[in-house]
């Protein structure tokens, strides 16, 4: 098994989703975790993205989500390959690009049942 090193997040409906989720990144980073946020968005409050190791807005790799390569970028931005990170986004469709990248995918639907999961998948 991989050692999971980096947790990659979506913005909207991801870390809008209350202030558990919105508090994630931090607490990721606490743990030891590089952190980035990838999102379609264009900009994010002031001061959030200080919150994260990196940030990709819109495509500002060249790919953009559900594009494995988007994935697979952002992921190099952290000095990790794509197996070393886990993708939480709320569209399936992007899950899948995270997962056809070689990260571990899981789709956002509440705060408890990520958060529970996120707790399976790096031991907190």
């Amino acid at each position: 098994m991989t050692d999971l090193r980096g947790l990659i997040l979506d913005y909207g409906g991801v870390l809008t989703d209350g202030p558990a989720m919105a508090d994630l990144p931090l607490r990721a980073r606490e743990a030891g975790l590089r952190v980035a946020l990838l999102s379609d968005a264009h900009s994010v409050p002031d001061g959030y993205a200080d919150r994260f190791d990196a940030v990709v807005l819109g495509g500002a790799t060249g790919a953009r989500k559900p594009d494995p390569e988007a994935f697979r970028r952002t992921a190099e931005l952290l000095g990790l390959a794509p197996g070393d990170c886990v993708v939480v986004d709320d569209l399936p469709v992007n899950v899948r690009g995270a997962s056809a990248a070689g990260a571990v995918g899981v789709r956002h639907t509440d705060p408890d049942s990520t958060l529970r999961e996120l707790g399976i998948l790096f031991d907190w």
